[in-house]
């Protein structure tokens, strides 16, 4: 918690840097927007109603692990890092604030801390990095005596690893520099890099089943987890890290992605892999976005994909470039004339990496290239995929630029089969155009494939618009409806990455349909019978 200073925005104001002068131009041309900075108001004007809980119950709470409940911390844990966490926050009325933030330091505390909050039903929400994007962390108090904000922060630790095995066993609260670091002194790495990597928890990958940037090679969070602790309100629910199970439905699966609602994971055990001996990202450009897809199709499905495979759409091959200045000037025309050579005028960017020993980076290498050429592609070289690699992490800084210039930001992710995905591409980003146009607020629409599979891939699509001045959620909630519609109709799943959150909740029917829904619930009922974890999120509150 320490390390985020930016409680209104993202990270830390030393890594923030600029808006890039480049993009200016493009935001007043395009979506009509003045350049005006507005920043959020100060700390001490946000709103925080006086705590709810009673001194007895805070003296019960104290008991059994450490308790805060002054401005600034019950501020940080208000909510999330989502657009409509950030303008709230910004305006200085969150939606909500939790009445404490409670600290355990070690998985006996936490269960303590939920034996309390059960018997005086006070809502918990467990925060781990508190990254959420989708409206996971927003205390939830309808029908309780309160709300606390449960920081994971004090289970920290690497508890050990397992060489022989490959595998590593990790308190839930540790975020993702610190566990490679360690791991790193053992010569390992987990090999989980998603853009929240350098605040997020590893429970909270785990409980938000996320992926990271390189999991078409390293795997999804999923993948990776072998066993969990996991801590509810009737006791602990304990799976021991195991190769593989005929044991009946594996119970893994349900609390990996359950985003606290059953119980609050402490620990996980995960497969780690030697750190890779040589690591190479380079930058190509193919005509099309249809062409780009294809190469990476036949690359996933004859196992030769690389470990990072990022493909951007024209718009966002287009925006990248120009806020980059990778066209301007001398080196522009250089570029330019390269790509004209080789019959590629436009186009759109990918990014491919491996993580490897040399001999087999250079013969993978050679199977990527193969099949970009074969579409038409010419290769960047290796300072676009190193300016790639060194901005990987940035994104969310720029979204807090744009903000302060009365920009809405906002992304959403979802997967398809390999023969749905350019009539999911095309209904998504018509329908963003046209509910925002109507609005008269025409947004710039862009979109990426990030993550590969045998069977189709991830589309992460961006949008930018003109903020409606005084109606920025309703104008947020509008298009994001519209999306989500869109990815229904389309056959696509709801979420990626990014977990259901609050945002997806009313959703989730149209994709597990209402026996599943009934399955969850039964098991919320089950595990949660007081319904204290973290209300409203993945299943809507009845």
């Amino acid at each position: 918690m320490a390390r985020r200073s930016r409680w209104w925005g993202w990270g830390e104001d030393a890594a923030a840097g600029s808006l890039p002068i480049a993009a200016l131009p493009l935001l007043r041309a395009e979506l009509q927007v003045e350049g005006a900075v507005r920043g959020p108001v100060a700390l001490e004007d946000v709103r925080v109603p006086s705590s709810a809980l009673s001194e007895s119950v805070l003296g019960r709470l104290r008991g059994v692990a450490a308790v805060r409940s002054d401005h600034g911390t019950r501020v940080v844990h208000a909510a999330g890092k989502g657009y409509a966490d950030l303008v709230r926050l910004r305006a200085g009325e969150p939606e909500d604030v939790p009445d404490a933030v409670v600290t355990p330091g070690d998985a006996a505390g936490v269960a303590a801390v939920l034996e309390v909050c059960a018997a005086e039903r006070i809502a918990v929400v467990p925060f781990g990095g508190g990254t959420s994007v989708v409206g996971g962390l927003t205390p939830v108090r309808d029908g309780f005596a309160g709300a606390i904000s449960l920081d994971l922060s004090g289970l920290d630790q690497l508890v050990g690893v397992d060489a022989r095995s490959l595998t590593a066993t990790v308190q839930a609260g540790m975020q993702g520099p610190e566990l490679e670091r360690a791991l790193g002194a053992g010569g390992y790495t987990l090999g989980h890099y998603p853009q929240s990597f350098e605040y997020v928890s590893i429970g909270g990958c785990v409980a938000t089943r996320s992926a990271g940037q390189a999991s078409t090679g390293m795997g999804r969070i999923d993948d990776l987890v072998v066993g969990l602790r996991c801590a509810t309100p009737r006791g602990e629910l304990g799976l021991a890290a195991m190769p593989a199970s005929a044991a009946g439905p594996d119970l893994r699966e349900l609390l990996v992605g359950s985003e606290g609602a059953f119980g609050v994971i402490t620990e996980a055990s995960l497969r780690i892999r030697p750190r890779p001996a040589a690591v190479r990202y380079e930058g190509w450009m193919v005509p099309s976005f249809v062409a780009g897809a294809e190469a990476l199709r036949e690359l996933e499905q004859a196992g030769a994909a690389p470990d990072v495979a990022r493909l951007s759409d024209a718009e966002e091959t287009r925006f990248s470039m120009i806020v980059s200045g990778a066209l301007a000037g001398g080196r522009g025309d250089l570029v330019r004339r390269y790509l004209g050579a080789r019959g590629v005028s436009g186009g759109c960017l990918a990014i491919v990496g491996w993580l490897d020993d040399p001999d087999a980076i250079a013969a993978r290498r050679a199977r990527a290239a193969a099949a970009l050429r074969g579409v038409g592609g010419a290769g960047l070289g290796m300072s676009a995929g190193r300016s790639w690699q060194h901005g990987r992490y940035h994104g969310p800084y720029l979204r807090d630029h744009l903000l302060d210039r009365g920009v809405m930001v906002e992304t959403l992710e979802t997967a398809t089969g390999w023969g749905k995905v350019f009539g999911l591409y095309d209904g998504v980003t018509r329908v963003l155009r046209e509910t925002l146009g109507a609005r008269g607020t025409p947004p710039i629409v862009w979109c990426h494939i990030s993550h590969l599979y045998p069977t189709g891939c991830s589309l992460y699509f961006t949008f930018l618009a003109r903020q409606e001045r005084g109606a920025e959620i309703e104008q947020w909630a509008a298009a994001k409806r519209a999306a989500c519609e869109a990815i229904i109709a389309h056959g696509a799943t709801l979420t990626h990455h990014h977990a259901v959150g609050r945002d997806h909740a009313p959703y989730l029917p149209s994709e597990v349909g209402p026996l599943g829904i009934a399955a969850l619930r039964a098991v919320k009922t089950e595990l949660d019978p007081a319904g204290i974890m973290n209300p409203g999120k993945l299943l809507l509150q009845v």
